[in-house]
């Protein structure tokens, strides 16, 4: 469990979480929401949503519960089955994800009580959020997690940056993601780093380098070939 975390307002209102042994925040200081819907939502959950009645989703670190949120709200606009799973070794203790204010962001009444449902939902198991979706939170660290083969259309790779845990962004880590994901499944990131892409292309995908949200340049859209 990381230590003294501290809740941060962003650019565009939204909270995010600094770490201060890692002096790493959770999101973009310059909006976390912002930066949530242009990397995981734009870039990766619509552009694959071909009106598929049933998406798999895998992301890689739960974090402040955001990703999941704002999937959920996707499926509820489009009545889409999600099944999310979701990896996190070090969750939040309550008193910070009490605090954070997301759900006051968006005119449903109703989130509130979804985000708390979100984080509250026991571990290692599938639960239902809503009518249409469902969530298993895994409390393991990624390198020691097994994951099925062939099972995921799109992953979201939300982890901690290559500076800070430099084992989550290698050929071998991405070669186990490849593995769990169909062909042509899509996995979106926040790092455009040279050593990310080249560990995303020597591990079986196609990457293509895509406009990022305020304050960053480019961020990453790869395809499982």
């Amino acid at each position: 469990m990381y230590k003294n975390i501290q809740i941060i307002k962003t650019e565009d209102g939204s909270h995010t979480l600094f770490v201060p042994e890692l002096g790493e925040h959770y999101h973009s200081i310059h909006g976390a929401v912002q930066e949530s819907m242009h990397i995981f939502i734009d870039a990766g959950f619509r552009y694959f949503n071909n009106n598929f009645d049933k998406i798999d989703i895998l992301e890689i670190g739960f974090g402040t519960g955001l990703n999941a949120l704002l999937t959920f709200i996707e499926s509820e606009k489009n009545n889409q089955e999600i099944n999310y799973t979701t990896v996190e070794a070090f969750p939040l203790e309550e008193e910070i994800y009490h605090k954070i204010n997301y759900p006051g962001l968006f005119q449903d009444k109703n989130l509130s009580s979804i985000f708390l449902k979100i984080h509250k939902a026991g571990w290692n198991k599938f639960q239902n959020i809503g009518e249409n979706f469902k969530l298993n939170k895994i409390h393991q660290k990624i390198e020691d997690v097994i994951l099925p083969k062939n099972e995921f259309d799109l992953v979201y790779y939300d982890a901690f940056s290559p500076d800070v845990q430099p084992s989550l962004w290698t050929e071998k880590m991405f070669a186990k993601i490849a593995r769990s994901m169909k062909q042509n499944g899509i996995l979106t990131t926040y790092s455009a780093k040279g050593i990310v892409k080249r560990a995303l292309k020597a591990s079986g995908f196609r990457t293509e380098n895509i406009p990022g949200p305020p304050g960053k340049r480019e961020i990453t859209r790869a395809i499982r070939k």
